[in-house]
C-alpha cells in the first residue's frame, strides 16, 4: 500500500534551491557593470555546486545517484510517446524526460562556469566568450523545458513534485523510500555557501586580469 516515503536528501534539495537562485541571479546580473561581482560570486557558486552534484551522483543516497536515472535512448522515446498520450509511467524518482533535463543541466552548466571564469579572466578572448553566452542561453531553454515537464507531469500524475523537491516527501510504496535524509550535510552546504557570498566582497577572490580591467575601465 502507498504512503509518504522520504525520496529526496536534504543535501540534494539544498543543491537544487541554491543552483536555481545561483543560475537565475547570475543570468539576470550578466549585462551590468554595477552588478558584476554579483555576477561572479554566483558564477563561482554555481560551479561549486555542481563539483558538488558530481560527488553525489556517485556518493549519494538512491535517487540522487546517476545510476538511478540512466536511461536507453528508446525509454527516453517512449516515455515521451506515453506523455503525449497522457498515460505515462510513474517513477519514484527522475523519469526518463526528467533525466535528460538532469543531464543537460549539469553539463550546461559545468561549460557555462568554466567558460565564465575563463572570459572573466581574459583568456580565449571573444571565442570564451559568445561560448559563455550561448552555453547560458541554452541552459535558460533547457530550464524553461523542464518547468513545463514538472508541471506536465504534476498534473499528469496528480502529484506535487515542486513540493516533494521542498519537503523531501512523495507518495509510493514504502520499500521504495531512503533512509537517511544526511540533514548535517545539507546544512554543510548552506552554511558553505552562505559564508562565501558573505566573504567573498571582503576577500577580493578571484579577480580578474589586468586586461579586463582596463577594458571594464574604457
Amino acid at each position: 500500500m502507498s504512503q509518504r516515503i522520504l525520496v529526496w536528501d536534504v543535501p540534494t534539495r539544498v543543491f537544487h534551491w541554491l543552483l536555481v537562485l545561483s543560475f537565475a541571479g547570475a543570468y539576470l546580473t550578466a549585462e551590468s557593470e554595477l552588478d558584476r561581482d554579483i555576477h561572479v560570486v554566483l558564477g563561482y557558486t554555481l560551479l561549486g555546486l555542481l563539483a558538488f552534484r558530481l560527488l553525489w551522483g556517485f556518493f549519494g543516497t538512491r535517487y540522487a545517484q546517476f545510476r538511478s536515472f540512466l536511461f536507453k535512448p528508446g525509454e527516453i522515446v517512449a516515455y515521451v510517446l506515453s506523455l503525449l498520450k497522457s498515460k505515462p509511467a510513474h517513477y519514484v524518482g527522475h523519469n526518463p524526460a526528467g533525466s535528460v533535463a538532469v543531464w543537460l543541466l549539469l553539463g550546461l552548466g559545468i561549460l557555462s562556469g568554466v567558460s565564465g571564469v575563463l572570459a572573466f579572466q581574459d583568456i580565449g578572448g571573444d571565442v570564451i566568450k559568445e561560448l559563455h553566452e550561448l552555453a547560458s542561453e541554452a541552459m535558460l531553454a533547457v530550464v524553461v523545458i523542464h518547468i513545463a515537464g514538472v508541471v506536465v507531469s504534476s498534473v499528469l500524475h496528480r502529484e506535487n513534485l515542486v513540493l516533494s523537491m521542498v519537503t523531501g516527501f512523495k507518495t509510493a510504496e514504502p520499500d521504495e523510500g531512503i533512509r537517511r535524509s544526511y540533514l548535517w550535510l545539507g546544512i554543510i552546504i548552506l552554511a558553505t555557501v552562505l559564508a562565501f557570498w558573505v566573504g567573498y566582497p571582503a576577500t577580493g577572490m578571484f579577480k580578474p586580469s589586468a586586461d579586463t580591467l582596463r577594458q571594464t575601465v574604457r
